[in-house]
Formats: C-alpha cells, structure tokens, sequence
C-alpha cells in the first residue's frame, strides 16, 4: 500500500458539523432505529482525516452513506457515526478511469460513465447507495459487482492516514469485501474509488440504463421505506423465491412487513416500525427457510447498535 502522512491533524478547529444524540432513522433508508452518540459531517477529505485522529482507538466507529443496507438497533448505537452522503461528492474523468468519492450516489456514476462514452457501469443505476457503499459489501445486481470494475481506491485510516490501495490488497466475492491486514469498516475506511469501464456508445449505455431502471421499479417496493435486498442469495437459488414459498409475502410484525411484491425486502409502510420489528422479522424469514429448505440464508443488511 502507498501511504501519505496523516493529513489534517495539525489543524486546531475542525471544519465539519458534530451532531450530538442524531436520530439515525434519519440517514437510513428503513427510516427506523436509534440515535447515535455522536454523528459526524465533515466538510472534506482532510477535515475527516482531522476529525478520525481525534477519536480515541476504542471508539466504535461506523461510516454511513445512504443507509441503505443498515439497521440500527432502536437502543443506538455508542459510538460515533460518520455521515458521508453529500449531493457534492466529487467525480470526474481521469484518462480512461472514472474518478468517484464515496458519497457520490451510484447511479450517478452510471450516468457520468455513459455520458462519457462508457459501457459497463450500467448496472450501478439499480444500486440504491453510495459508491463507498458499494464498494464495502461488492454491491451488484443483473450480473455484475462493483469490484470488477474498480481500478484502485483511496483509503483512510483511524489515524487519519490516506493512502492508495489497489484491488489485490482485497478479498472479495458476493456482496463481501475483505481488507488483507486491516480491518475493513472498523481501522480503515474508503475515501475514493477510480473505476475501470470499457469504451462504449452512449445511446446504448443510456438505454440500458432505462431498461434496468423500468425492470427495478416494476419489481421492487421502491415506494415504500426499505434497504433492498435483505437477504444473499443462497448458492443456485434465490432468496426471494424461498421465502414466497413459505407463504411469507404480506407477513408483519409490528410496523415492518414482507414486501406482497418482492419478498427478500422489508418494508416499512407507514413509517412506524422500530429496529426491533424489522430485526424480528428477519429472524422469523429466515427460521420459516431454514424450517423448511435446510437452508440458511445471510442478511446482506448490516445490524449495528444495542437492542432497547
């Protein structure tokens, strides 16, 4: 790995916003859980770099971008949270590769690379994070993951040391991405990704994009308040279709249901299911699969935080 010097801790003042007790039914898409201790918005790259340095090494840490594959428990989660969405994430074009900072929204990355002559990135329109999400857990869908297409990446550390990482410093295959000698998500964290696509016709790309787009939304509850696919799909078979033959679709406890149109999603209809509802009704999907096929199925959502 080629490291820099830590950036930003000599600085005094942090430029960024420190939110106290921050609802995080807020930064996620389930639009339910508890509150984090602490919550942070820096204003860029060096002011996070400042910011991490600060922490204490036992402090629990989570980065948070859309939330979209995140529950927190609704007893919160004690620690510090780093909110990375922002609608100014940088990204631009660097020769054949396509710069993008984690909260950049993926299919905004789809659309920049058709734009610019590029195929292969179409598949990001249908993954509803960010491009640092997508690179912590290998999003994908209709046949393709993010890390076939990643060149090298930025990262930073607890210390707020930034440095350059290339893919085969990684281990990763379906929806799982594994740091060699670091932990990804707690000592280390992605700071920018360089994308490879290849060279391609816009006018294809962009209806792609389309077709992906129409296929997303007649397939799935995006209406509804959900953190899409909540569950792997198990080797040779899919998720969805094991939990339809349990008779689970429509199923709820509390205010969280199994989604009538897609049953590997979670809704949350009207807004008032707790982290503890959802967190139920995983477990009861995924008891009724087990029960019944022998088979265990893997949340792709990530659970953090105490349970109330």
């Amino acid at each position: 790995m080629k490291m820099s010097e830590p950036i930003g801790q000599s600085a005094t003042v942090l430029r960024g916003a420190l939110r106290v007790n921050e609802p995080m039914a807020r930064h996620v898409s389930w639009r339910a859980g508890g509150v984090a201790v602490r919550a942070y918005v820096p204003a860029d790259s060096a002011d996070l770099a400042a910011f991490l340095a600060t922490l204490p090494k036992a402090e629990p840490v989570c980065f948070v971008g859309l939330g979209s594959n995140l529950l927190v428990r609704d007893g919160g989660f004690r620690g510090t949270v780093v909110l990375m969405h922002s609608p100014h994430g940088a990204m631009r074009l660097e020769g054949d590769w396509i710069y993008a900072e984690p909260s950049v929204a993926c299919p905004k990355v789809a659309r920049f690379a058709a734009r610019h002559g590029f195929e292969g990135a179409e598949f990001l329109a249908g993954v509803p994070g960010t491009a640092g999400g997508a690179l912590a857990m290998n999003a994908g869908c209709y046949g393709s993951e993010t890390w076939d297409v990643v060149a090298k990446v930025s990262t930073i550390s607890r210390g707020g040391t930034v440095g350059e990482r290339a893919p085969a410093d990684f281990e990763w295959g379906y929806r799982r991405v594994e740091l060699r000698g670091s932990k990804l998500g707690e000592e280390e964290w992605f700071l920018a990704a360089w994308f490879r696509f290849r060279p391609g016709d816009e006018k294809r790309a962009r209806k792609r994009i389309k077709e992906l787009l129409a296929q997303r939304i007649a397939t799935q509850p995006l209406e509804l308040p959900n953190a899409g696919s909540v569950f792997r799909n198990p080797p040779g078979d899919h998720a969805a279709r094991l939990i339809e033959a349990c008779e689970l679709k429509g199923y709820a406890i509390g205010g969280a249901r199994i989604s009538e149109k897609h049953a590997n999603f979670i809704v949350n209809p009207k807004g008032k299911a707790r982290a503890g509802d959802i967190e139920a009704l995983i477990g009861y999907a995924r008891n009724a699969v087990r029960q019944r096929f022998g088979v265990e199925l893997v949340p792709e959502v990530r659970i953090v935080g105490d349970s109330a």
